[in-house]
């Protein structure tokens, strides 16, 4: 498990758990089985153990509310026809009454080893940067493949860390570099020299902004991109990204990934025994 760098103390804030039992690759994944607890409570648990006022989690199912209740983690009921995350995440926040001027951390459901600092590091960047809606966090990244890779979200920012654009294409692009076009340079895997940025998909919202973004439209770069952020830059607002020099253990996507942080998790248990 990463450990994030020390960062300033915190503001108050509050973290958001979208949690649905319905995943295509992976049946039932939040109720999925990690060292004794369904994924969902493990990482609210996680979470718990950062500077947040509130974890609760925002399910659509009650047999979600259900474990959560079980293992004394707050969880609220929301509509199962939202789109998105941060549409569910928009509606817990009015029923918890979250106030707007407050800021609201988007945890993952299913981020079991996420690091409470850098949950801690994306609430405070967002509070450090007042005239932004949102904040996120990114890391270099080291490898070529990982560059070039679509799955891999790249973000570039300005030179106060507000991001100008995200995409699963390699940017920014390297002229001299790349010449040949999509594939390894001349210099072997040398990164091109700005430092490409891995977005890290974790974000923390001011509620009265989170509130918001059902009504937003969405736009083209949304849709072809197939990244909400670019719903909000498109609209004009702002987004602040932290960066942190080590990256974050890897989520929960398929049976292989349930595997591995099994592992993890035993491994790490194994050691405190």
């Amino acid at each position: 498990m990463s450990v994030a760098e020390p960062s300033p103390p915190a503001p108050p804030f509050w973290v958001l758990i979208p949690s649905r039992l319905a995943s295509t690759r992976l049946p039932d994944k939040a109720l999925a089985d990690l060292a004794g607890l369904p994924m969902v409570v493990r990482v609210a648990r996680q979470a718990m153990t950062s500077a947040a006022m509130q974890v609760v989690v925002a399910t659509d199912h009650e047999r979600i509310a259900q474990a959560c209740a079980a293992h004394g983690v707050q969880a609220v009921m929301t509509d199962a026809s939202h789109l998105s995350g941060s549409d569910r995440l928009a509606q817990a926040s009015q029923l918890l009454g979250i106030p707007d001027d407050a800021i609201v951390v988007n945890v993952q459901g299913d981020e079991p080893l996420i690091d409470p600092a850098l949950i801690n590091q994306v609430a405070s960047t967002l509070a450090a940067h007042p005239l932004c809606a949102m904040s996120t966090a990114a890391h270099p990244l080291t490898q070529w493949n990982d560059f070039l890779n679509p799955n891999v979200v790249k973000v570039v920012t300005d030179r106060h860390g507000i991001a100008l654009y995200f995409s699963r294409a390699p940017i920014a692009w390297w002229r001299d570099g790349m010449s040949s076009g999509m594939s390894a340079p001349m210099h072997g895997d040398t990164l091109p020299p700005h430092t490409p940025l891995r977005h890290i998909g974790i974000y923390a919202y001011r509620a009265g902004f989170l509130n918001s973004i059902p009504g937003m439209h969405a736009c083209a770069l949304e849709n072809t991109e197939m990244l909400e952020q670019l719903r909000v830059l498109w609209h004009g607002e702002r987004i602040a990204v932290h960066t942190t020099h080590t990256a974050p253990a890897a989520g929960v996507d398929t049976p292989e990934d349930l595997a591995r942080v099994r592992e993890l998790l035993a491994a790490a248990k194994g050691l405190k025994t």
